[in-house]
């Protein structure tokens, strides 16, 4: 978790289990796809999710259409929402699976799309212990949805609440009020190991907070008019006047 050459990696793993294992082992390896890839829609995991989601065996099938609802939590992903209403057409004569779509789809409009279960956080370098437990309970459930989230044990969801967060990015004053402040957000880059002062974002776009952050993204401070008491921007960040700004002249 949390390290992207491992995760595609071990998609290939996760492959040759699909391939050569057994019924209960092919059962649980949508939920492994999930909890490596918890609110990030990646394009080759949910192709994979698609696939598994069609499969003759019912268990295989309704843990795939869950794990599709964990991967994109939150993100308003349009290729999931496209998946889902398929797949609700697909099974409407299967209360079950029609269940586990609805699941699905509420884990991915949560909170209209402000909000995610990813427990990374501090630019993906510490792990929010509760929040992973939190995803691990419902993953579990679904070890035994019959007798679980589809019985009476659907209060098992509610532990996704400890593991929610907002993926907004919202700067305030030192009086905590909101100040609008000009940031630059794109795609994180690794600087580690490498010379000088490299930049740390690429294909960035230019906003005014509050902005939401996907789970690859990073974002700068783009005026040198405040700067910000945490060297992280993520969530709420408390920004103060720079001592040092001079206004340019003719400005």
């Amino acid at each position: 978790m949390g390290e992207d050459v491992g995760s595609e990696m071990i998609l290939r793993t996760f492959d040759h289990l699909l391939h050569y294992c057994e019924l209960p082992i092919k059962r649980a390896v949508p939920l492994a796809l999930a909890v490596m890839h918890i609110s990030k829609p990646d394009f080759a995991v949910i192709d994979q999710l698609s696939r598994l989601s069609h499969d003759p065996d019912a268990e295989i099938s309704q843990n795939a259409i869950i794990a599709l609802g964990v991967v994109s939590a939150g993100t308003n992903n349009s290729r999931v929402a496209g998946l889902l209403r398929q797949l609700s057409e697909f099974y409407s004569r299967e209360a079950s699976h029609v269940f586990c779509v609805r699941i699905a789809q509420g884990l991915l409009h949560m909170g209209k799309g402000l909000m995610t279960i990813n427990p990374y956080h501090a630019d993906r370098m510490l792990l929010n212990g509760p929040s992973l437990g939190a995803v691990l309970v419902l993953l579990h459930s679904c070890f035994d949805l019959k007798n679980t989230i589809l019985d009476k044990s659907h209060y098992l969801m509610y532990y996704l609440t400890s593991a929610m967060n907002p993926r907004m990015l919202i700067t305030v004053n030192q009086d905590i009020e909101w100040q609008p402040t000009t940031v630059r957000v794109g795609q994180a880059v690794e600087t580690v190991g490498q010379a000088g002062k490299p930049k740390r974002i690429t294909g960035f776009q230019t906003h005014t907070t509050p902005v939401l952050l996907s789970s690859t993204d990073r974002a700068e401070l783009g005026t040198e008019e405040v700067v910000s008491v945490c060297g992280i921007l993520e969530g709420v960040v408390i920004v103060k006047d720079n001592p040092d700004y001079e206004p340019e002249e003719g400005k």
